[in-house]
């Protein structure tokens, strides 16, 4: 035995989990991972550099077929689901009940609300479990729950623009300075790889190349985390995620009123002290703002702003990469937390 934490992927042929288990492979405190292929996978590829030939040449990524048995000899103890949300939703209580902790990528056990659980659709085969575990799921957005995270079995991994958000927000919300009557707008510009690997007609190249669109107004999935999350009620928040026309990569700007006069300081000062001791978020001292290259391939959030001279009228902008900070550097971030290691690890 080695000593190190056995873990496996379900879902590494995708962007994201691509992603994870690149930082897997390399994480000192880690065996290689075990890599899964879903059931509807079988007869396909059966190593992870057929899909991604750059793999090749580094001593092989087989993909295996899920078996809880077989993941049991191999002394897995923790699972990453980077899936669809309902296969997620359906396989957690399976992986629970053998015992095993789960960081999950979808967006299946974020949601504590029925209301905004409802855009899902999903449909449980055992309601009263789904229910069980959705209390005790962790929302793992580490920057807020952290204690909490570090103790959980299952971890409902945050989405790439309610993190932009959320982290933007959080300091300003939690201090009570934030004017909600007068209502708050997020707009969110991601990369084409935020909509997955499988291709759409509207994410082709001829679709995305030189253009710019808005998309799921009022009623994408991630404003209820967003609600959820900073204890807003939804129609204080306007929400409308744009495609942009490159790979990877989140800048999300947000306009707030604020309920008193501050000073460019001030607000400085309270986004400090909030993410003092927090390794993955750099704050840019105004007038100075976050570009989208300057956190790409990494996993900080960046975050800075601008005040109107009136003392009231704030614009923050915030950058994450969304297959890390986003997803699967986030995911790593979280394992961190779980086992009592230092949350850089892996990741620098």
């Amino acid at each position: 035995m080695s000593g190190k934490l056995k873990t496996a992927v379900l879902g590494a042929t995708g962007y994201s989990g691509l992603e994870l288990t690149r930082i897997l492979m390399r994480h000192a405190k880690l065996d290689k991972p075990v890599l899964l292929r879903r059931p509807s996978q079988d007869g396909g590829p059966t190593d992870l550099a057929e899909v991604f030939p750059a793999l090749c040449g580094n001593g092989g990524y087989p993909l295996h077929s899920l078996s809880w048995p077989s993941l049991k000899q191999q002394g897995v103890q923790l699972l990453f689901l980077a899936t669809p949300h309902e296969i997620s939703r359906s396989l957690v209580p399976e992986a629970i009940a053998q015992g095993l902790r789960v960081i999950d990528l979808s967006g299946a056990w974020r949601l504590k609300n029925e209301q905004h659980r409802a855009i899902y659709g999903f449909e449980d085969s055992d309601a009263l479990s789904a229910a069980e575990l959705t209390d005790r799921a962790v929302y793992g957005l580490p920057e807020l729950n952290a204690d909490r995270i570090a103790n959980a079995n299952l971890v409902a991994n945050p989405g790439c623009y309610a993190t932009s958000v959320i982290l933007s927000l959080a300091p300003l919300v939690k201090a009570g300075v934030v004017d909600r009557s007068r209502g708050i707008i997020a707009d969110s510009k991601s990369g084409v790889s935020g909509a997955g690997k499988e291709p759409t007609s509207k994410t082709h190249f001829v679709s995305v190349a030189d253009k710019f669109s808005a998309y799921s107004v009022f009623n994408h999935r991630h404003l209820g985390v967003i609600v959820e999350q900073l204890g807003l009620d939804g129609p204080e928040v306007t929400f409308t995620p744009h495609l942009l026309p490159i790979p990877r990569g989140i800048l999300s700007t947000v306009y707030v009123q604020l309920n008193r006069t501050m000073t460019p300081l001030e607000v400085e000062s309270c986004y400090r002290n909030f993410y003092s001791g927090k390794r993955w978020v750099r704050i840019f001292a105004t007038p100075k703002l976050p570009q989208v290259q300057f956190s790409l391939h990494t996993n900080y959030c960046d975050l800075g702003f601008c005040l109107a001279d009136d003392g009231r009228r704030l614009v923050l902008i915030s950058c994450i990469d969304n297959l890390l900070k986003g997803a699967a550097g986030q995911a790593v971030q979280n394992m961190n937390l779980m086992y009592g290691w230092g949350e850089e690890e892996g990741l620098q």
